[in-house]
């Protein structure tokens, strides 16, 4: 059983803790009732709520639970430009209530209350009075109302027939069941069967109208909204369409189980069916539901929690918050994620370039290997896992390789793409966001590994200073190393970009990708502000004309802050729609610390304070879409293969004494119990700080050469099992506060980060205020005219949607062309004929070819025109 940050740490003074397996109970602890955590009960204000929305419930599903507006400490980059402070003043001390011990709780369950949707939850200072509570409001009792039907109209929940979740009464014989149970065992033989006989009558009335009763609402609630809202859109989504398989039917199309038999949703502790036939328990305590109809497959009716919309309601960007894990190491290899891979070449294979090159001469195979991995890395269980660990949203990296490669170049391409639409699939029936990142751009963003190719960046620039090139004994040694195919990989990226927004801009699939992550952890301190902004103003109008401009037209665009912290960041872009701000907080690449493990959470709350706040109102939308639990860099392969680690001292360059052995880190099955507390802490105070956040990551795989995970510090998933990270993210509310950190509000974002008045085009001046694209003056080249480019007389490539086949059938549904908006029409960005080229990434000193001297015009032919009704590409079979 995992265990809390000690109470006096995060509690109020004089305040007392109580769950309901805190309490004396008169019968003895059961898994059923045991808790695996201790939570806190908060006192819940309904003054303000909404007016109750029905939402998309299955029979048996929870009201959501409440959603607060609270905004805890923010972050920003760890490094050379910390700031941040905090929070609401109103979430500053927690309120915990007691409990009367001797009553039973499920004799206290209103189950007539009507119920609330989306109503905010307030956690009210601790006066020292003895607050009252109410057992409908316990977050272990499902809330309010149980009835079969969903509504909050009280004429129809009073005609409805109550159906609590256990028998009212317990077994201690204090329940009012002992005296009926006692007549009915008395009774003569003939009035029993009397009783039996009305009892079989009773109990066949009450199964057809439950059976009633789940199908009215499912059929109104969920799949005719969906199929009204698909015709809106103009997407057919439905069975029937006219289009052939032309083989045997996708296994997605099972997902939901198999036979017209199979259950298309279900609550907690229902059995799931996944696509290969497999079934698990669906262990959901948060009011969560998934929904899978193989009849109906794009249905967006499913549920992650109940204090989130489903993803077919909108996400309030002032209120919802984003809990969120990366599922880092799956479709973009990295070693210290995936050690599996790399493991059995160490130590040649240093990144997905490497590996590639090594696998494809091995007896697996390039494809073999990396179809084992994409298989069973990650799989549906894990979504289900992640919507159980109360978390919404899934931020996923992909490559560029996931859509193409060019000559020369050894990755795998296109296959994480079916891996990528079986995420779609499994985070559509469990209810969860998606967050699609565009991680390895050509040539490399960042010269890192997970980047693609370890070394120099090749983006958007000509010359580059790494940071650590006068420090370390890597390949960073000479800072006179350039990289000439910067504009044109930039170009390439851009086609790329468009390419995912051709696709997740589809009503298939715009639900449950709204986010898009333009470019990952682009260095843009050596890169330049200048080329940089300017490459996101070009990505801005390009990708905004294709899906035009306002709330739900296509994906928000979330730019990673380049390393320089929020503060710069304060109304860039003005006019611009729907952007938002990356932030990836970390202290385990820069200054180690040694200070005790329990003083961490502090450091979070001090160092990432109000610089989140202020960005959502300064510019919009802002999130980490990384931190972890790391305190030092300590982890197998965590800073790459072969190099060793600041804390130990032995990092190349690193100059700072060494504070310790990582071993004791990496003993996780050891850690003892104020160990574990400590880091649950650090892990809820910067939860608390960011208020949006990606963990990063879900999983780390086992190294094989020990069948141990190295990384520990890294994953959520090893970490809810081992007891420091909370069960329920809800519970880092007020942490900071907690910790002593003064508070501060949020404001509002602004209007155009949602798509409100304002928003639709950068503004002209300051546009002009950057090199217009593509840029004509980089550092340190006099013109960047000579440099190599493309041109636009290609054909982009049009990505595939999954293919579901009706069942019992052959036609299959409409899963999109892959090209949302044919009025854009611009080819892809391919070679100048009679031009010379260099590889597209930066390779060493010697090996870099001489610069041009004038601009290449070959003999390109006249600009092409994109066919307005692009062939999509065959549809991988799931």
């Amino acid at each position: 059983m995992s265990s809390n940050i000690p109470y006096s740490q995060i509690a109020p003074p004089g305040a007392k803790r109580y769950s309901l397996h805190d309490r004396p109970v008169s019968y003895p602890e059961t898994e059923d009732n045991r808790q695996s955590e201790l939570e806190p009960i908060y006192e819940r204000s309904h003054e303000n709520d909404p007016p109750f929305s029905p939402g998309l419930l299955p029979p048996g599903a929870g009201a959501p639970a409440p959603v607060s507006r609270f905004y805890g400490l923010s972050a920003e980059e760890g490094g050379p430009n910390p700031s941040f402070t905090h929070s609401d003043p109103s979430f500053r001390t927690p309120s915990y209530h007691p409990i009367d011990d001797d009553r039973d709780v499920t004799q206290e369950v209103n189950f007539d209350q009507p119920r609330h949707s989306d109503y905010r939850r307030s956690v009210l200072a601790n006066e020292g009075t003895t607050p009252t509570f109410g057992y409908q409001d316990t977050p272990f009792i499902p809330p309010q109302s149980y009835h079969d039907e969903p509504y909050n109209n009280s004429e129809m929940n009073a005609s409805a027939v109550p159906i609590p979740l256990q028998d009212v009464g317990g077994g201690n014989g204090n329940g009012y069941r002992e005296f009926a149970e006692k007549n009915r065992f008395y009774e003569s033989p003939r009035k029993q069967s009397t009783r039996k006989a009305w009892l079989c009558t009773t109990i066949a009335v009450v199964i057809l109208i439950v059976a009633a009763a789940v199908a009215v609402p499912v059929y109104f609630f969920v799949i005719k909204p969906h199929s009204n809202s698909a015709s809106s859109d103009g997407s057919s989504g439905s069975s029937g369409s006219s289009s052939s398989s032309g083989g045997s039917p996708s296994s997605g199309s099972g997902s939901g189980g198999k036979g017209s038999a199979a259950a298309i949703t279900g609550t907690d502790g229902s059995i799931v069916t996944t696509d290969n036939g497999t079934t698990f328990t669906y262990n959901n305590t948060f009011g969560g539901y998934w929904y899978w109809d193989p009849k109906d497959p794009f249905n967006n009716g499913a549920r992650a929690q109940s204090y989130v919309p489903a993803l077919n309601e909108t996400w309030d960007w002032n209120n919802n918050h984003i809990f969120g894990v990366n599922l880092g190491g799956w479709l973009n290899t990295e070693p210290f994620i995936s050690p599996a891979l790399y493991e059995p070449f160490y130590p040649n294979a240093v990144d997905e370039y490497t590996l590639s090159q090594l696998l494809a001469n091995s007896s697996s195979g390039l494809q073999g290997a990396l179809e084992e991995h994409y298989a069973t890395f990650i799989t549906e269980e894990d979504f289900a896992q992640i919507a159980a660990a109360g978390l919404n949203w899934v931020r996923i990296p992909l490559p560029y390789w996931a859509i193409e490669t060019w000559d020369g170049e050894p990755f795998l391409e296109g296959v994480a793409w079916k891996y990528f639409l079986k995420a779609i699939q499994w985070a559509r029936k469990y209810g969860i966001r998606i967050n699609l990142d565009f991680h390895a751009a050509p040539g490399s963003q960042n010269g890192w590994n997970h980047s693609g190719k370890l070394g120099q960046p090749n983006f958007c620039k000509f010359l580059r200073v790494h940071p650590y090139a006068a420090a370390t004994a890597l390949i960073f040694v000479n800072p006179a190393v350039y990289g000439p195919m910067g504009l044109a990989n930039a170009d390439r990226s851009l086609d790329y970009l468009r390419i995912l927004v051709q696709f997740i801009s589809q009503p298939q699939y715009k639900d449950v990708v709204p986010m898009l992550g333009l470019l990952n952890e682009a260095l843009t301190p050596n890169i330049g502000t200048q080329p940089m902004y300017s490459f996101y103003v070009q990505a801005h109008g390009v990708l905004r004309e294709i899906t035009g401009t306002g709330t739900g037209n296509g994906p928000i665009l979330s730019l990673h802050d380049g390393f320089v912290g929020v503060d710069p960041w304060a109304g860039l872009f003005p006019g611009s729609d729907r952007l938002a701000l990356d932030i990836h907080p970390y202290f385990s690449f820069a200054e180690q610390s040694n200070a005790p493990i329990a003083a961490q959470g502090l450091r979070a709350c001090q160092t990432w304070g109000s610089g989140t706040n202020s960005s959502m109102g300064a510019f919009g939308i802002t999130a980490a879409g990384e931190f972890s639990n790391a305190i030092n860099d300590c982890g197998t392969y965590v800073n790459g293969v072969g190099i060793g680690t600041r804390y130990e001292g032995n990092f190349p360059g690193w100059t700072e004494p060494a504070l310790g052995s990582c071993s004791t880190w990496l003993d996780y099955k050891n850690y003892d119990q104020p160990t574990k507390d400590g880091m649950k802490q650090f892990a809820m105070a910067s939860m608390d700080s960011l208020t949006n956040w990606f963990f990063w990551t879900w999983k780390i795989g086992a190294n094989p050469a020990t069948g141990e995970i190295e990384a520990p510090f890294w994953s959520y998933q090893l970490g809810l099992q081992e007891g420091w990270m909370p069960t329920d993210p809800r519970t880092a509310y007020g942490v900071c506060a907690s910790l002593g950190v003064p508070a501060t509000s949020a404001p509002p974002v602004p209007a155009t980060a949602t798509g409100g008045a304002g928003a639709g085009t950068i503004s002209a001046a300051f546009a002009a205020s950057y090199t217009p694209w593509p840029v004509t003056s980089l550092a340190s080249i006099a013109s960047a005219n000579v440099l190599p480019t493309y041109t636009a007389t290609g054909t982009l490539k049009t990505m595939p949607g999954p293919t579901f086949t009706t069942p019992g059938s052959t036609a299959t549904f409409d899963a999109g062309s892959g090209w949302f908006n044919s009025a854009d029409t611009v080819g892809a960005h391919v070679p100048v004929a009679g031009c010379t080229y260099f590889d597209q990434y930066v390779l060493d000193l010697a090996s870099q070819p001489p610069l041009p001297t004038a601009a290449c015009v070959g003999s390109a032919a006249k600009k092409a025109k994109r066919n307005p009704a692009p062939a999509p590409t065959p549809a991988p079979k799931l």
